[in-house]
């Protein structure tokens, strides 16, 4: 009996489709991979892109995006992330966004309240606090600021009240 050309053809690329593809990974509110019945979060297959990193995007259950960022690795806890990172709350607006060098912050870090007004911009050097830190009120005052080096602080904190 002879098997028609287009039966072949159909089942060695859905084999390699098959192969190919991964599933989505369930993650509850702890991060622990779960099942679809029981996540918080998930993550799609990561691309694969160009300059050899994989774009990473993590999404809330009801399918706002929660992170992306650039990993060198393909990895479902252990991410390498350079670059920026962004997270977010559950509305859509940035919560974080991160710079990272061979999966250490490094560089600007800015975080946000949940309306959007920035919360803290910080700076980090090699995974450690190094710079710069300002924190601000809701309103957009500034709340705090001073500096670290090498992840203590230094010099003098100035602290203000949020009516000046």
């Amino acid at each position: 009996m002879k098997i028609p050309t287009i039966l072949i053809t159909f089942f060695v690329v859905f084999v390699s489709v098959s192969a190919v593809a991964q599933d989505t990974i369930w993650f509850d509110a702890k991060w622990e991979v779960t099942t679809k019945d029981n996540a918080s979060f998930y993550r799609p297959t990561p691309k694969k892109m160009d300059n050899g990193y994989y774009l990473i995007k993590d999404y809330f259950i009801n399918g706002q995006i929660q992170m992306e960022g650039f990993s060198s690795v393909n990895s479902i806890k252990n991410l390498i992330f350079n670059g920026k990172v962004t997270y977010y709350f559950d509305n859509g607006q940035p919560s974080a966004i991160v710079s990272f060098k061979n999966g250490k912050h490094h560089g600007e870090r800015k975080s946000y309240y949940k309306a959007g007004q920035l919360k803290v911009h910080s700076r980090y050097k090699s995974g450690k606090r190094d710079g710069i830190w300002k924190f601000f009120y809701k309103n957009g005052k500034i709340k705090k600021k001073g500096k670290y080096k090498n992840g203590k602080k230094v010099g003098i904190w100035k602290y203000f009240y949020k009516n000046n």
